[in-house]
């Protein structure tokens, strides 16, 4: 079809512009799905009702857009191919301007200095110098002025200086050399073959050496992660979400290359051995003790030529303070989503580096490399009192009492007996929902205060088969790797987490070997905030391009949570 009949009086494209910021894309559009998979290297989803999703132009989006190659006629072409008349002059202004600020500064090593540690900023024109240096911080960072586009830049001052800049929408582009560290070089093992889009990710972030590598939850992030520090061959820093992730890349750095076992170091709150492969949790790193993080000089002590940061989205303050300190070691962060709900997503571009590789799950699951899931909200109803205690308890306390209501361990129970027979997890965050539910299915119920040892054997009885289905807290969050597990059962949440909804989904959708269909239920209690909260996690599987079927279920031993009568979702 060609642009004139596209905009013609008889085909109109599926995007509606009604404002310099906002993109509505209608769902019943024949185009709406090519639309969707080109907006999501450049712009976020901010709400998606059933038939038209609204999307968001950031400075963000559109810097990561511009890191990743894209370019901002590129951008504009989209929107006109696909916009239901002309593409309005402020979005266009937009675009332009806010993808044209990446790369007007650049940080680069100073070539003519003694010293290789020197670095100055650079800029296009001797008019955005002088801008700079009459900003308050930025001034002080800045160092002697070299010449009319140069500026001296302290080795110290980088992550700070890329921080203040941000916040004056002048993302900086890191040109500057990355220490090589101490090597450490070590092979994958020969029957490991990178999938093709795990060794696009890998390319995509090597010759930079800094940024984002975003895949989904099964899609093996680890896997990746371990071929960038085999083709770096230096020291490397794991920073890891708690023991269950540290466990995992253990397990794959010993079962994917030859890495000897003594070179791979643990450093927890049981243990502090640094390696030359180490993996750290977050938690020991941002432990504060007399005012002070005791740990968090690891990241400087060690001669790191590389530092990982599994599920980055996650990273805390204390480690983003640290990260500031660090930028001439390579980085790679790690996730499913760069949601941050804090909205640090910014620090995360500036300190570990923008995205550098994204890919749709839908797409995923198309090519065979996650299995196919079906996405269901079941609504469960209150009795009197419980909507009424509900509504009298302070705003804290309401979650927890939502996901405590009665006919929750019925709705679950019902739904398990649909699925007789398929490995399944009951996943929640409040234990006043979570214990009932196990009492009811006499099932084990994994919490945080649940010994390591005893955990991973619950977990290995359920991946073997042993154990027909169980019941965690949000400890099974991260880095679980249950790959025959096709049902999966969400009956609390923490206020609308877009990023807790991505790993618990993520949780069942590695391939099942006899091709099993994943199901991902959510049990939410009606006229709660857990509606409310549960229309805010959608956005992750809208963004994604799953469907997601709200049903309503009535209680009782021989309900139908699927039931005959879908509402309007």
């Amino acid at each position: 079809m060609t642009e004139p009949e596209r905009h013609g009086a008889a085909v109109r494209g599926p995007l509606l512009i009604p404002a310099a910021e906002t993109l509505l894309l209608q769902l019943d559009h024949p185009d709406a799905d090519r639309c969707r998979a080109e907006l999501a290297t450049f712009a976020e989803l901010d709400k998606s009702p059933d038939h038209l999703h609204t999307y968001r132009l950031s400075d963000i989006g559109l810097w990561n857009a511009r890191a990743a190659g894209v370019t901002p006629e590129r951008v504009i072409e989209v929107l006109d191919r696909y916009s239901n008349g002309p593409v309005p002059h402020a979005m266009a202004r937009l675009v332009l301007d806010s993808m044209a600020r990446f790369g007007r500064i650049e940080i680069e090593g100073a070539p003519d200095r003694a010293s290789g540690d020197d670095l100055v900023v650079r800029v296009d024109e001797p008019a955005l110098l002088d801008e700079l240096g009459e900003h308050r911080v930025v001034g002080r960072l800045l160092g002697t002025r070299l010449d009319p586009y140069t500026a001296a830049l302290a080795p110290g001052d980088r992550g700070r200086l890329k921080q203040e800049l941000i916040g004056l929408r002048w993302p900086a582009d890191d040109q500057a050399a990355l220490s090589p560290g101490l090597p450490f070089t070590f092979s994958l093992d020969d029957q490991l073959e990178l999938r093709p889009y795990q060794r696009h990710a890998v390319d995509s972030w090597l010759p930079s050496g800094t940024g984002v590598i975003v895949l989904p939850c099964g899609a093996g992030k680890t896997v990746t992660g371990i071929a960038a520090a085999s083709a770096i061959g230096a020291h490397t820093l794991v920073l890891v979400t708690g023991e269950a992730s540290m466990h995992q890349w253990e397990h794959e750095l010993l079962r994917f290359t030859d890495v000897p076992a003594n070179d791979i170091g643990r450093y927890s709150a049981k243990t502090k051995q640094v390696r030359p492969i180490t993996l750290a949790t977050y938690h020991v790193l941002a432990a504060r003790r007399h005012g002070r993080f005791r740990h968090l000089d690891l990241m400087q002590r060690g001669d790191w030529g590389l530092v990982i940061y599994d599920e980055v989205h996650l990273l805390p303050s204390a480690v983003f303070q640290l990260t500031a300190g660090i930028q001439s070691r390579r980085r790679l962060g790690l996730t499913a989503t760069l949601i941050r709900e804090d909205g640090r997503e910014s620090d995360v571009f500036t300190l570990v580096g923008p995205k550098r590789f994204d890919v749709p799950w839908r797409d995923l699951e198309l090519q065979g490399w996650l299995a196919p899931a079906t996405c269901t909200e079941v609504r469960v109803v209150p009795t009197d009192d419980e909507r009424l205690a509900h509504a009298k308890a302070p705003a804290r306390e309401r979650p927890r009492l939502a996901a405590a209501i009665g006919a929750k361990p019925g709705v679950v129970t019902a739904l398990l007996r649909r699925h007789a027979g398929e490995p399944a997890l009951v996943i929640g965050t409040y234990l006043d929902g979570l214990e009932p539910i196990a009492a009811t299915l006499d099932a084990p119920l994994v919490t945080g205060s649940t010994p390591s040892a005893e955990r991973l054997a619950l977990f290995a009885a359920l991946r073997n088969g042993e154990l027909p289905v169980l019941v965690v807290s949000k400890v099974a969050n991260f880095s679980l790797d249950l790959p025959e597990v096709s049902v999966a059962i969400q009956v609390s949440g923490t206020f609308g987490s877009r990023q807790e909804e991505a790993q618990r989904l993520g949780r069942i959708l590695r391939p099942k070997a006899d091709g099993r269909q994943a199901h991902f239920y959510t049990v939410v209690a009606r006229d709660t905030v857990e509606q409310e909260y549960a229309q805010r996690r959608q956005l992750f599987l809208a963004e994604q391009g799953y469907g997601y079927e709200i049903v309503d279920a009535t209680t009782g031993a021989d309900c139908d949570p699927t039931g005959e009568h879908p509402s309007a979702g």
